[in-house]
């Protein structure tokens, strides 16, 4: 429900490039466009006590501009389609993506603007950016892993592999419906293979 963060797939893509300094080299500078195959943000969020609740944004567009060597000057942008968030439940995604929660309807989607990347050792980086969702804008910080980068085997297509993690509230963008029970914390993971355009 929360995890609109998101994404913001793109932003954990900035973490990373701290660690790509140090391996500029192997990684090409450029644009890159998230490969809508292998990007997600799944969400999870207390229920209630009792478990925790998963779900995910199947469908995240984002732009990385890398520069490896100096990684402070990349960015990246994200887009998530709200009406993509799904449960595999039919009743509790329409519920979801209704006014007491994302309210798709009217805020069809949910954005992620880079402001800063700061290295955090060799493979890892901190992306704080601008989250914009519900028409609320708020800022979001990302931790970042680089996985890879170099030519995939299957489509021979030259990308870079990121992973990131990121904690906000509900709250914070109008979704209070069921406060305190239902956890207001939402825990994002981000998973996104970049293709160099």
């Amino acid at each position: 429900m929360k995890r609109t963060n998101l994404f913001f797939a793109a932003a954990f893509s900035l973490a990373a490039l701290p660690a790509l300094a140090q391996t500029a080299p192997t990684v090409q500078a450029g644009t890159y466009k998230l490969d809508p195959s292998h990007g997600k943000i799944t969400w999870q969020i207390n229920h209630l006590g009792f478990s925790t609740y998963i779900g995910q944004f199947a469908e995240v567009n984002a732009t990385l501009k890398l520069d490896p060597t100096d990684p402070a000057k990349s960015s990246v942008t994200a887009t998530v389609q709200i009406a993509s968030v799904g449960t595999l439940n039919p009743a509790l995604d329409k519920n979801v993506k209704g006014p007491m929660f994302f309210d798709a309807t009217k805020y069809p989607t949910a954005t992620f603007v880079s402001t800063s990347v700061t290295p955090d050792g060799a493979k890892a980086a901190t992306v704080v950016g601008n989250l914009t969702m519900r028409g609320v804008t708020k800022p979001v910080t990302l931790n970042v892993a680089f996985n890879a980068a170099g030519t995939n085997p299957i489509d021979n297509v030259y990308e870079t592999g990121f992973s990131a993690t990121a904690t906000l509230k509900r709250s914070d963008f109008g979704m209070k419906a069921y406060l305190p029970g239902l956890g207001d914390a939402v825990v994002l993971d981000i998973e996104g293979e970049f293709h160099k355009v």
